[in-house]
């Protein structure tokens, strides 16, 4: 007797080219691109919001990318500034990608240093993270990494977070997932 099991593919992974699209990760101001890139942007956000909400996997996704992995790119209908949120809200600091047992950062010439990245991105600002990654043989999430690092540290050089503390509850993300959605549309 053969059973036959129902496999639910996630849209990240059917279509990983719109999840994968640099715009919805780090997208430019409205005031950056004419009003038909603006408009075919928000077409795609909508697409990939849509494609996210609809899936099975979408609240175990979220709470993982919020709680668990600190995730580059669009994730369970939020952005990385969206889960930063998030995180900022619940009191969640999660372990940098290159600190955590899901694998080295860089095979071979050893890891690609903060330095080198941002001393790239300052030489070839209009690069994007591919391009970039591609200059310093390494992955593109290597590049992001980096990226949001100088980012967060030029939003807070200050701040330090400690790792651990209390975990939230499914629940406790899912509301303040909520409060960041019900923020878009007022």
């Amino acid at each position: 007797m053969t059973v036959m099991v129902d496999v639910v593919t996630p849209p990240c992974a059917s279509v990983p080219e719109v999840y994968q699209d640099e715009l919805l990760h780090t997208s430019p101001s409205r005031t950056e691109v004419s009003a038909a890139d603006w408009e075919r942007l928000t077409a795609k956000r909508a697409s990939a919001h849509r494609q996210c909400a609809g899936c099975p996997m979408m609240v175990n996704c979220l709470y993982r990318a919020v709680v668990e992995v600190d995730v580059s790119g669009f994730v369970a209908c939020t952005t990385e500034q969206d889960r930063a949120e998030i995180r900022r809200q619940l009191g969640v600091e999660v372990q940098q990608a290159s600190t955590t047992p899901y694998g080295a950062a860089r095979v071979g010439g050893g890891p690609v240093s903060h330095e080198a990245v941002m001393t790239a991105r300052t030489a070839y600002p209009k690069d994007t993270c591919h391009q970039l990654a591609e200059r310093l043989s390494c992955s593109t999430s290597t590049v992001k990494r980096h990226l949001r690092r100088a980012r967060e540290q030029k939003l807070d050089p200050t701040s330090v977070p400690a790792v651990g503390g209390t975990t939230p509850s499914i629940d406790a993300v899912l509301d303040c997932f909520d409060q960041l959605e019900s923020s878009r549309v007022a």
